[in-house]
Formats: structure tokens, sequence, C-alpha cells
């Protein structure tokens, strides 16, 4: 009997239309575009406007477009793992006012946090329950409404950050497409470097936290950089190694977008050339769990199936991991 692999079988996505350019951007700090290009890769971000819209509002208009270009309905999910780092409210899960949204009458669901790795990390933890044969169709979201917790203050930061969400369906197969391996891993030490200061139990909100802007991601970029650029490609370049692959069996590199010169270097470690590296950073900014579901949704009539695909992350905390799959369709 052949093995169940969980397959991606369907993928959308979705941004907002308001549009934050880098030139807008140097009326509100001290910056310019050529900077912001140069150590970014970043031109334009989205940005989701209007009062009471959160994260999940992002993610109705994906999923409602994802079911149905598959042609079936929301009662036929069965999970929802809703990855993301500015949940719609800290409790409920928004994965649960998503499914309420949508209809998902016969879902359960929970939100799962790993900053910008979490998208993989929801892959790799759906692809389980697929493989087990409890559940049939399992939604995972990677989606963050980031000029949330963005300080329009701070340019080190409000360049780099834009709102979206992306979302796949995984369904079994037998085909031997699917998941194949991921590898995933996370070091708590890295907290100081890429974090949020306060909104937790350690320093609930107050009046003090407001008046000092700790409620915004709180980033220090060398730091950060230094252990992205070598552990995302160690990564990346350890799950081909794994599973024999070297960088001809590769169709496409699909690496999380959080700054052009960290996807050059993976895409380096790799050996995976140029023209294989999927990167819409340009446009979207760093979506944080957004960026490799959106990338998917905009390069999905690219794939074949059966194309070999290495997908990488790394995000705060730190967490960073890698997933190969072979696409199924």
């Amino acid at each position: 009997m052949s093995k169940i692999h969980a397959a991606i079988t369907a993928v959308h996505g979705y941004v907002p239309d308001y549009i934050l350019t880098n030139q807008e951007l140097e009326t509100m700090v001290e910056t310019n575009d050529e900077w912001i290009t140069s150590r970014t890769g970043i031109k334009e971000r989205r940005i989701l406007k209007g009062e009471g819209l959160g994260t999940s509002d992002l993610a109705v208009p994906a999923v409602k477009a994802l079911l149905e270009k598959r042609g079936i309905g929301a009662d036929e999910i069965d999970l929802i793992i809703f990855c993301t780092t500015t949940p719609d409210l800290v409790f409920p899960a928004t994965a649960n006012i998503l499914a309420d949204k949508i209809g998902a009458k016969n879902a359960w669901g929970y939100d799962l946090q790993a900053a910008c790795s979490g998208f993989l990390f929801g892959l790799a933890t759906g692809s389980q329950f697929i493989e087990s044969g409890k559940h049939k169709k399992v939604l995972v979201i990677g989606g963050d409404k980031m000029s949330s917790i963005t300080n329009y203050q701070d340019r080190a930061t409000c360049i780099i950050f834009g709102d979206g969400c992306g979302a796949v369906l995984l369904e079994p197969n037998d085909e031997g497409n699917g998941v194949i391996d991921s590898i995933l891993r996370s070091d708590g030490s890295g907290v100081a470097y890429l974090h949020q200061k306060a909104g937790g139990s350690v320093k609930p909100a107050s009046h003090e936290t407001v008046d000092a802007r700790e409620h915004f991601a709180y980033q220090e970029g060398q730091a950060v950089f230094k252990f992205a650029v070598t552990n995302m490609a160690d990564v990346a370049a350890e799950v081909m190694e794994r599973n024999g692959l070297v960088a001809d069996d590769i169709a496409w590199l699909v690496p999380h977008q959080a700054n052009k010169r960290i996807i050059d270097a993976t895409a380096n470690r790799t050996g995976v050339t140029p023209d294989k590296v999927i990167i819409n950073i340009e446009r979207y900014g760093n979506t944080t769990n957004g960026t490799i579901p959106l990338c998917l949704w905009e390069w999905e009539n690219k794939f074949k199936k059966g194309d070999n695909l290495i997908l990488a992350a790394f995000g705060g905390g730190f967490t960073w991991g890698s997933i190969y799959l072979k696409w199924a369709y």
C-alpha cells in the first residue's frame, strides 16, 4: 500500500488594495527609495485600511476563492490551522472567527504562532493530520495585518512590513506528491533581537506601555540578518541533502520574503539559479506568515505536477525551517 502524503490541492491569496510606496514612506520617516530598495528589495507594500478590520478579513476572500476554485463547500473542511502573528483578538482563535465568517460548520481549528516561519510550521502540522488518516481536508492559512504592530515612526522596521494572506488546502495523495519532508528549528535565545515588548502576560498593556510605543514589532536588524542569512540557507540545503536532491532537481525555491539579500543567500547556498527563485518582495514587502502562500498563489500556473519545491523561512524568536514538497497538480 502506497504511503499517503498531504498534497496541496488548491491555493489562493489576497492583498488589500491600498499601496504604501517607498515615496510615501519618505514623507513619514527619514528614508528614501534608494536606501530601502538597496537594503531590502522592497518598492511597495499593501496595507489593510478601515475601522474594525483584522487578519481574518484578509483570510476570508482568500479562502472563499480557494474553495470556489476547488469546487467544495466550507462545510467540507475538517480543520483550520491559522498561522498568524497578528490575531484578531488575544482569544478566541482567529481560526474560529474565520470558520464562522466562511461557514465552516464542521471544522475545528486553532492559531499557530511561530512568527515568519509560522506557515511552514502549520503546513508540516497540517500534513500530519492528513497522513494519519484522521482528516481529509485541512486548510492551512498564513496571514498577517502587520500594519497593526508596525511603528511608522521607526524607519528601521516600518519599511519592511505589509499586510496579506494566503491559504492552501491539504488533501490525501497516494501518487507520491505532497509534503515529503520537513526540517523545523527554534531557538528561544533569539527573543532579545526580534519581539513585541508589551501586550503579553509579562508586560500587559498599560498607559506606560502605550506611551512608550511598546506594542509594535521591535527588531535589531543586524543580529537578525546574520542569524537568518545563515540558518535559512543552511536548513534549505539540509532538507535537499537529506532527500538526495541537487540544484538541478529543484523546479522552484520558495523563500520567505523578508529581505532580498537573505533570499539571494539561500539561493546561493542551495545552488538554485535565479530563474527558479520565487520573489515578490518588491510588491508586498514582508507579510510575515503570508509570504510563502502568496508566492505559491502567484506562481501557481507555472507549477507542473511532480515539480520539486523547496520552501524555506526564518522568523523572530528565533524560528526557521524548510519543507520539501512535490506539486500535486
